[in-house]
């Protein structure tokens, strides 16, 4: 069965017809073409006998002149006499021989004599020769007088006016298929974080105005609660900051740098922790979708990585052109890069680009994750430590702003055991 609504609907439609006009063709017109064809049969042959009949009845007209007279004039029918020569061999049957069968049956239960018929040769006429004692009887009649040969028109109406009503039922289910085609595409667009389509607006039937409406109100409210939630971050953030501007100012007053010492730390990772929050804000920010080349983000990766003293590979299968929000992908990929240097010496990245999607994955050869734990790093404030370096500072928003960006996109971040001994992140965003 066809997946799509388009193609199940064009079946429905077409199905019972099909099957309507197949019985109508079974069971009426092939009952219907073969009694007007016994008919017509019954009534060539009947006047073939007369014929007999009469040829038998006055042997005494050697010429039959007037015999073949009257069976031109009166029952338009071509008769010759011949002389009694064998009959021809049977003809070839046609493919369709309702009228070879009909003929024959009513030719024998008639006339009941030696006969051969052809209703191939001419496609006009049909031919019949009787065997009679002394001559051979030979008869031309039309086709049309012993067969019903004008049921096909029929069936060429039938079969006409249903390729036109068919046509027209198309052409207006897919009008009403079209507005959730539009629906299911500015769906998938708010997916991917992408802005409505220009052309976008609820249409269609009824049932289909309401859920486009409904998309759109809920859009709406899901975009007004992440400028609320950002909003809020942001101006807590911004008292926070303050706050701890003051806090610097005082140690730095402070004569006693033997306190100081510990609470300068304090305020570092508070500044840290701020900065954090501030980042995850901005991951909600919607920035306009546009045209982002893969190739120079892992070309600035990589010299970011021999910076760091790390040993960094790249490669890239496929376009490098994607459409994603620029910031906030370069944002993402950072993120997973930034913990594969901190955490270890060799790195490679690998971005296929193929069929709609965007697949990358970052292999190192760091200390890994336990399988187990791999979906609890992506909590916001998580920090693995016994698996990681305690010198290295994190507020553990990384692989959380990371996976909101890439969900935001409509994809989403894997982490998996790497070949090269440590940690595989995959990236899948559709683009």
């Amino acid at each position: 069965m066809p997946r799509g609504l388009y193609a199940r609907s064009l079946i429905i439609i077409i199905a019972p017809m099909v099957l309507l006009q197949s019985v109508i063709a079974f069971a009426f017109m092939e009952r219907h073409w073969q009694t007007v064809t016994q008919r017509l049969s019954t009534a060539v042959t009947r006047d073939i006998a007369a014929i007999v009949d009469m040829i038998e009845t006055y042997p005494k007209d050697g010429e039959f002149e007037e015999i073949t007279r009257i069976a031109r004039e009166r029952l338009a029918l071509n008769v010759a006499i011949l002389p009694p020569d064998p009959l021809p061999a049977p003809a070839p049957k046609p493919f369709f021989s309702i009228l070879d069968t009909i003929l024959s049956e009513e030719i024998t239960r008639q006339i009941g004599k030696p006969f051969w018929i052809d209703t191939v040769g001419n496609s006009n006429l049909v031919e019949i020769r009787v065997q009679l004692d002394e001559h051979v009887l030979r008869v031309l009649a039309r086709r049309s007088r012993a067969y019903a040969s004008n049921t096909h028109i029929f069936l060429l109406w039938m079969v006409g006016t249903s390729l036109v009503l068919l046509f027209i039922a198309i052409l207006f289910l897919r009008n009403q298929i079209r507005p959730i085609q539009k629906l299911a595409e500015a769906a998938e667009s708010f997916g991917k974080g992408r802005p409505l389509p220009e052309d976008f607006r609820p249409r269609g039937a009824i049932e289909v105005r309401r859920a486009g409406l409904a998309f759109i109100q809920m859009r709406e409210r899901i975009e007004k609660q992440i400028e609320q939630r950002t909003t809020m971050l942001s101006g807590v953030s911004h008292d926070l900051r303050t706050i701890l501007t003051r806090f610097k100012l005082q140690l730095a007053l402070s004569k006693d740098h033997s306190v100081t010492e510990a609470l300068d730390k304090d305020v570092a990772d508070m500044q840290s922790m701020l900065e954090g929050y501030l980042s995850f804000a901005k991951g909600d920010v919607r920035e306009e979708t546009e045209e982002f080349d893969i190739h120079v983000l892992l070309d600035e990766i990589a010299k970011d990585g021999e910076l760091r003293g790390k040993t960094v590979r790249t490669s890239l299968v496929g376009r490098p052109g994607i459409v994603v929000r620029p910031s906030a992908f370069r944002r993402l990929v950072s993120n997973l890069t930034s913990n594969a240097f901190r955490h270890a010496q060799r790195v490679e990245i690998v971005a296929r680009h193929s069929k709609g999607w965007l697949t990358m994955t970052i292999d190192d050869d760091g200390p890994g994750i336990p399988e187990d734990r791999r979906e609890e790093v992506f909590r916001p404030f998580y920090r693995l430590d016994e698996a990681r370096n305690l010198n290295e500072t994190g507020t553990g928003l990384g692989l959380s702003i990371a996976r909101d960006i890439a969900r935001s996109h409509g994809g989403d971040i894997e982490l998996q055991s790497s070949s090269m001994g440590g940690l595989r992140a995959e990236l899948r965003l559709p683009v």
